[in-house]
């Protein structure tokens, strides 16, 4: 990448991102390369940005097309959706309610599908993703996507996810340690893996996606749900085969896992995850300094009101800079940043493409 110095023409806005996280519609610079060539390059190629990589730059797509985006009542497309409309069966006839308290859609509890992980293959029929409207919602998004922008394409009910779907939280937890269930569980997620294969395949195709953000949640606000010996057995292998699928497209694998679950990254850098963002509750720079060279890590500036003034905006963006800025060509983040003023973006793109092209 051409390595020019800053010039404040720049933090001219090209165009806004569209609000999310409680955050103001956030600017998307006149920058000197795309905001996509910047992520991309620092994170498949290991090359060091121009600028540390702001979540804002992203364009987010969770299209209609894939019914499970309708059950969980979570639709990113420009085409509004009211959540209280979502709900429903998901791709394999599972039923989830919408709980507009929580924001989001739940499996209808008390009767799952699935008693024994053996017995999938005589209980759970896969459906034909290549026969959804792959084209009509490429249409749908041809604005979305007309961009220079990274574009990430969210993937929901990854594999213990999905299996929870099927078992409810207790059988599927059992199921991971159950040695008379475990091979059932494997043939399980080695099906779905070459499922979600397909769908990065029609997500390329209709979106030209950037990024998979793939979902499974791993832990509670403590502690995770199972070991880092059980995530490296049962799943680890299956988000392998996806991300080395996404990889030979020369996509992003971008793991989405909620919980206080630090002690299972071993297991997401074992599984070829790319990047991964994370909940607060992780020690982000304990976990930085340990796997920052492993793993791209989305960490969270410190936290400010809408209302702060320009002076606290520019020394939260300046701690922040310092801090992780230095170690950019060698252990990378994208600034993951979910509230405060518009001011607060501007100062952190300013100074780290001071700090990173002096």
């Amino acid at each position: 990448m051409d390595r020019k110095p800053f010039d404040a023409a720049e933090l001219t806005p090209k165009t806004f991102n569209a609000a999310r996280n409680g955050l103001p519609p956030m600017p998307v610079y006149t920058t000197p390369v795309s905001p996509r060539e910047n992520y991309m390059s620092m994170v498949l190629k290991k090359e060091k940005p121009l600028w540390i990589p702001l979540a804002g730059e992203i364009v987010n797509i969770a299209p209609r097309v894939v019914p499970d985006n309708i059950a969980r009542s979570f639709i990113m497309e420009d085409e509004p959706f009211d959540p209280n409309t979502g709900g429903g069966k998901d791709m394999f006839g599972i039923e989830w309610v919408y709980v507009p308290v929580a924001g989001g859609s739940m499996v209808k509890p008390g009767n799952p599908v699935l008693d024994d992980a053996s017995d999938w293959e005589k209980v759970i029929k896969f459906p034909d993703v290549d026969a959804f409207d792959w084209e009509g919602s490429k249409k749908a998004n041809a604005a979305r996507c007309d961009t220079d922008r990274p574009i990430l394409v969210w993937q929901l009910n990854g594999m213990f996810e999905r299996l929870i779907s099927f078992m409810d939280f207790e059988g599927a937890v059992m199921a991971l340690i159950d040695e008379d269930q475990k091979e059932g569980v494997h043939s399980l997620f080695s099906k779905l893996a070459d499922m979600y294969c397909k769908y990065v395949d029609h997500y390329i195709e209709a979106y030209h996606m950037n990024i998979l953000y793939f979902h499974d949640d791993w832990g509670s606000q403590r502690a995770p749900f199972f070991s880092v010996e059980t995530a490296k057995e049962m799943i680890a292998p299956y988000l392998k085969k996806i991300a080395d699928h996404c990889h030979s497209k020369g996509v992003v694998f971008e793991f989405h896992c909620c919980g206080q679950v630090e002690m299972l990254v071993p297991a997401m850098i074992e599984a070829g995850v790319d990047v991964w963002c994370g909940q607060p509750m992780n020690d982000k720079e304990k976990l930085h300094g340990l796997y920052g060279k492993d793993i791209v890590l989305g960490i969270e500036p410190k936290t400010l009101a809408v209302d702060a003034s320009d002076e606290e905006c520019y020394a939260a963006a300046k701690e922040y800079v310092d801090k992780y800025g230095p170690s950019m060509d060698t252990a990378p983040v994208y600034c993951n940043l979910r509230v405060g003023p518009v001011k607060y973006q501007d100062y952190i793109y300013e100074l780290s493409r001071k700090m990173l092209n002096p």
